[in-house]
């Protein structure tokens, strides 16, 4: 394999614009855009958007060295949508597709010799699909789409705990998002997801419908990659001062109207907290993130709970904390929150799919649990022995600085892309 020093022409189409890094997706697609201007690289974002303030977010993310930035305003959601049940493809893949933007994406291909295109979600690949220029080129850009979450399979977790009629609509989307998951994976030059599980799952899948479908010969799936999560330390990171709570401080941070997240705090007050509260009758849960639903906003009712919404810094918060609960029931890929958490020095208690994908160990970096009961336990055991809290944080801490660097994990997709 020989690598290229020379400087690359990459075009970023991504499903929002990733800047600031405030959000999961987002936090991604900027540190691996970043990551490749960092080297040299041209930066070429195209993306939907939906708030005036995103012009202002791509705008900010131009001042940055090797970047541009341009944005289409998409039509009314309801008429996304409508337009994708019409044409029975996915809703998450009408949710993002504009016309407009397909019209600038296809004269940013034509006009500027791209070397590679990356794809952040299968949700934009249709704008790969659907160009009229790109395969009229001389040289073709190589194509790259970082799935991020193996979405098919979430989609069927949801459909798993849901009633009629929604019940129906994830099976629905479970099922087109996995046909276009495998059209990708045949038409893209490669493919990323952030675990090991994930691309382990995503070939599990294929092949059983190749099987089942007896519609080819087995699929190697050589083209699909693991690519992680890193954290930067610059910004995440222990309080000076460790916090002095008269009474235990549990956090949980996150865009609070997304699925997964809701699933897992509404679980976490109705079924631990009454418990944990009777045992700690001044313990507080801190619910920190942007857009908390009705559903959130609920468990204000429950004595102790604390719901911030939007916050500038999330960084002070964790340090107010004593422990951060990862109680996910819904979840598929990297959590980056409990990433943060360790990198602020806090002992975590999860569910094994809140630590999925993540090189920690039980007892050594992080402490599982799946019940209430068993999370009470748990929380028990940090708050009579100190001992344990410190051998997590220094443990977490050396994990993050030895495993998570931003810069080890991209490794490969600097690999894959400067590749001749």
């Amino acid at each position: 394999m020989n690598i290229v020093i020379t400087t690359l022409k990459i075009l970023f189409i991504a499903q929002r614009i990733p800047y600031p890094a405030n959000k999961g997706e987002k936090i991604r697609s900027f540190n691996q855009a970043k990551f490749l201007a960092d080297l040299g690289h041209s930066i070429d974002v195209i993306a939907p958007i939906e708030s005036e303030q995103e012009i202002t977010d791509c705008e900010q993310l131009k001042q940055l060295p090797n970047f541009s930035c341009e944005y289409v305003q998409l039509p009314s959601k309801p008429l996304r949508l409508l337009t994708g049940l019409a044409k029975n493809e996915s809703l998450s893949v009408a949710n993002f597709y504009s016309k407009r933007l397909q019209q600038k994406v296809d004269s940013a291909i034509e006009n500027n010799h791209y070397d590679a295109i990356l794809c952040t979600s299968s949700a934009v690949a249709k704008y790969i699909f659907n160009s009229q220029v790109l395969n009229l080129l001389t040289k073709q850009p190589k194509l790259l789409l970082d799935y991020m979450d193996l979405d098919s399979d979430k989609w069927q977790q949801y459909a798993s705990k849901a009633s009629i009629p929604m019940k129906w609509v994830y099976q629905r989307e479970a099922k087109l998002i996995a046909a276009y998951e495998r059209k990708i994976q045949k038409e893209f030059d490669a493919g990323f997801f952030i675990a090991d599980a994930e691309v382990n799952l995503f070939k599990q899948h294929t092949n059983d419908y190749i099987a089942a479908s007896n519609s080819s010969p087995k699929n190697t799936m050589n083209n699909i990659h693991t690519l992680g999560n890193g954290m930067n330390t610059e910004e995440f990171y222990p309080a000076t001062t460790p916090v002095q709570n008269d009474a235990p401080v549990f956090i949980f941070t996150g865009v609070m109207d997304y699925k997964p997240n809701v699933d897992a705090v509404v679980w976490f007050v109705e079924q631990c907290w009454p418990t944990i509260i009777t045992t700690y009758p001044n313990a507080e849960f801190i619910i920190a993130g942007m857009n908390p639903n009705a559903a959130v906003m609920h468990l204000k009712k429950y004595n102790g709970i604390t719901i911030t919404g939007f916050v500038d810094e999330i960084l002070p918060f964790y340090h107010k904390a004593d422990y951060f609960v990862a109680p996910f029931r819904l979840a598929r890929g990297v959590q980056n929150k409990v990433l943060q958490a360790f990198a602020c020095g806090l002992p975590v208690i999860s569910t094994p799919m809140g630590a999925e994908g993540i090189e920690c160990k039980n007892d050594e970096h992080i402490l599982l649990a799946d019940t209430p009961a068993q999370f009470l336990e748990q929380i028990q055991r940090l708050t009579v022995d100190k001992a344990l809290s410190t051998l997590l944080i220094n443990n977490a801490l050396t994990l993050i600085n030895d495993e998570y660097s931003w810069q080890g994990k991209l490794a490969p997709l600097q690999a894959i892309i400067e590749q001749t």
